[in-house]
């Protein structure tokens, strides 16, 4: 099978998606309650969509978005200066033999999805779609 720029390889295996979502939760406690000596990042609201790990698990990568969107790179070097203290915090919270170093990435789920929309609603698209409709009715 030859490879493209969207296939790299197996997915996620069952335990890398289950600590994935063990340090979500664990995070979004975290920065939800202001657990973290920073007031800068205390005031924000910060939003952790999801942690994918790496394979032997000890580096998760934190997709995060400020409420709203607003002030989000201010946000992401709060959590770049502070991701010493989170991921000692975070681990405490978790039964994991390491406590994975955190990563952090703006999340870009919502720009994509607002660019899909975007898309869909263009006129020639949407006459493109009616017309392959047709086609599969008339199959």
């Amino acid at each position: 099978m030859a490879k493209n720029k969207f296939h790299t390889g197996p997915g996620p295996s069952q335990r890398q998606l289950r600590v994935g979502e063990l340090v979500r939760r664990r995070l979004s406690d975290v920065l939800a309650h202001g657990d973290i000596h920073d007031p800068d990042l205390n005031r924000m609201s910060i939003t952790v969509a999801e942690v994918r790990t790496s394979p032997d698990l000890k580096v998760a990568t934190a997709y995060v978005l400020p409420l709203g969107g607003d002030h989000a790179q201010e946000a992401l070097e709060a959590l770049i200066r502070n991701r010493s203290e989170l991921r000692r915090v975070v681990a405490k919270g978790l039964a994991l033999k390491y406590a994975p170093q955190l990563r952090f990435v703006l999340d870009d789920t919502f720009d994509r999805m607002d660019e899909t929309r975007r898309l869909f609603s263009q006129e020639a698209v949407k006459r493109d779609i009616a017309d392959d409709q047709e086609d599969d009715d008339a199959l």
